[in-house]
């Protein structure tokens, strides 16, 4: 495992996959138990795996249970990460959302229910519609000025929302947020229209979560759809539902024979490629059920594509990203002067 600072602005280091403990516990109805969770952790942190996300409402509060029995002693080590708005147990008016009132609350029920006084990295699992980002980021700022937590972030809010939250934090002098989360996969590329480019120009590191889409990009599920979650279809649990979709899984097979190893490797080498270009951290949030799942992935660390693997699985999977960047992209030698071809950009996306 290679370790790499959380996007630029930050010396906050974490290991280049993360482990999503979204299957640590069985009261979703699935998942892994106790003794398979333990079997997971263990494995991960003897590969050098450093950083864990979770979230208050994963497995209804179970998994950050089961993830503080699991750090003990060692909790200093790891970067620990957990998620606000969804709330654990029960979802009602009052523990759930992103207020002031339920940031407050739902901290001190995660650091309960972790075993530890502080949390790396609390992020705010997605927008809820009313609750502006000015009270967010107060929030937050509250909360790290008290120690309870040391960084900040977003997880699953547009590119505009981020963009004028970090605006803010720094015109406000509050906490400045460190990293972003979004889905993001050769199965689902949206990202790279507004989402990574602003990462990479603002220097947040972000956490890519369902880089496999839901075991899409295994290809396992065109022969049969035993075991697959189904409940997430449409959000998180990507189909084949499109002529792109099924070029995409042609294409990783085809270097998956090439390279002998399995597909899902190969789109998780994809991935690690997709990183190393990148300006800022690309880290992978993995979410093995099983220990055999995570040495899968584990094993994905020792697959490099060459560059022409690498360029198809790239083409495949590469999306139209529309206006105004397809007008841009045309007029970008004209705005250059006529000399685009030598003219020396900068190695970070300005803002």
């Amino acid at each position: 495992m290679r370790y790499t600072t959380f996007g630029r602005n930050t010396g906050l280091r974490v290991s280049e996959y993360a482990l999503g403990t979204a299957n640590f516990g069985t009261l979703w109805g699935g998942g892994a138990n106790r003794e398979e969770s333990r079997k997971i952790f263990d494995r991960f942190a003897e590969a050098g795996g450093t950083f864990i996300d979770s979230a208050d409402n994963y497995q209804i509060g179970e998994s950050e249970k089961l993830l503080g029995e699991f750090l003990g002693a060692e909790r200093d080590h790891f970067v620990v990460s957990t998620k606000f708005t969804l709330g654990a147990g029960r979802a009602r008016i009052s523990n759930t959302g992103n207020s002031a009132k339920n940031i407050r609350s739902s901290v001190e029920a995660s650091l309960k229910r972790l075993g530890t006084d502080y949390i790396d990295v609390y992020w705010a699992h997605l927008p809820d519609s009313v609750t502006p980002v000015e009270e967010i980021l107060g929030a937050l700022d509250g909360l790290v000025r008290s120690g309870k937590i040391l960084y900040a972030g977003l997880s699953n809010f547009p590119a505009w929302r981020i963009s004028r939250a970090v605006t803010l934090a720094e015109l406000r002098s509050l906490t400045r947020l460190v990293g972003i989360q979004f889905e993001y996969s050769l199965a689902e590329r949206g990202a790279d229209r507004e989402l990574i480019p602003m990462a990479e120009a603002l220097g947040l590191g972000t956490a890519l979560w369902s880089p496999l889409g839901g075991g899409l990009l295994t290809g396992k599920y065109r022969q049969s759809r035993s075991g697959r979650l189904s409940d997430w279809e449409g959000q998180a649990i990507r189909v084949e539902d499109s002529e792109q979709r099924t070029a995409v899984i042609d294409a990783v097979l085809a270097v998956a024979e090439e390279t002998g190893a399995p597909a899902g490797q190969v789109a998780m080498a994809w991935l690690r490629a997709r990183a190393a270009r990148s300006a800022t951290a690309l880290v992978p949030v993995i979410g093995p059920r099983t220990v055999d799942q995570l040495d899968d992935y584990l094993a994905s660390l020792e697959l490099t594509l060459d560059d022409g693997q690498f360029e198809r699985l790239e083409q495949a999977g590469a999306i139209r990203l529309g206006q105004p960047y397809e007008l841009i992209a045309g007029h970008q030698d004209a705005a250059l002067g006529r000399s685009g071809d030598r003219f020396i950009l900068p190695t970070t996306p300005v803002a």
